[in-house]
């Protein structure tokens, strides 16, 4: 019995990765550092840390200090912060007032580490979610696509995996649900080939949050799910 839906925040409950697309892409040129729109939406979820490393081991050939890395991270976020503010995602309040009215927890399990994440998310989906049940990075020690942040998502909400389902649009997102072991739906709402979300291991690609609200109730019934995983 499904008790739990986990969701990644940005580009599934958030439309912001055009936008950190640009920030990431824009503000990375002024260490000396090149990081093309597309591979930002292949290291979604990653922490900003891991993100950062993976660059400065390319241009520089060595891990980041912590000093950079918070300098970089800042940099990136002061860009961010100038963009237009971040719309809901369509389809995802109609989402979560159906898993809301079936009774089903809502968590959120992403890479940010926002300190006002819980007033943004309040304000966009107000009664949604609870802060007990929300997993950003700094409740965890290794980022996604590790399994850590889906496995304490799941431990917040007392649950086994499979009890839950994942929401993710992002490839590293849908390895660490798929390494949790948790049912795990792709809605592909970025540039990338739904086949990379296949080969990442998501049991279901959906073109859009919409799509998945307006088809919601058939694509969770017990026998699909059990079709799909066994299958």
């Amino acid at each position: 019995m499904l008790k739990a839906v986990l969701f990644d925040m940005d580009g599934v409950l958030f439309d912001s990765m055009p936008n950190h697309a640009y920030a990431w892409s824009h503000a990375m040129t002024d260490f000396g550092l090149k990081m093309e729109p597309e591979e930002v939406y292949m290291n979604e979820g990653r922490t900003g840390h891991g993100t950062i490393n993976i660059l400065s081991n390319r241009y520089w050939g060595r891990n980041a200090t912590d000093e950079e890395v918070q300098k970089i991270y800042d940099a990136k976020s002061a860009l961010f912060n100038t963009l237009p503010e971040p719309q809901p995602m369509p389809g995802a309040m109609e989402l979560l007032n159906k898993v809301r009215a079936q009774g089903m927890m809502r968590v959120i399990v992403t890479g940010s580490a926002t300190h006002a994440l819980l007033d943004r998310v309040n304000a966009a989906y107000p009664d949604i979610f609870l802060p007990e049940l929300m997993v950003t990075a700094f409740d965890v020690k290794h980022g996604k696509p590790n399994p850590e942040p889906y496995l304490m998502g799941l431990k917040k909400a007392n649950i086994q995996a499979d009890e839950a389902i994942v929401v993710e649009n992002a490839p590293l997102g849908v390895q660490a649900a798929h390494a949790a072991g948790i049912f795990t739906i792709a809605v592909n709402t970025g540039p990338l080939k739904d086949e990379v979300l296949k080969e990442a291991g998501a049991d279901i690609v959906l073109p859009s949050m919409q799509y998945l609200a307006d088809h919601w109730e058939e694509i969770v019934s017990i026998d699909n799910v059990q079709c799909i995983m066994y299958n």
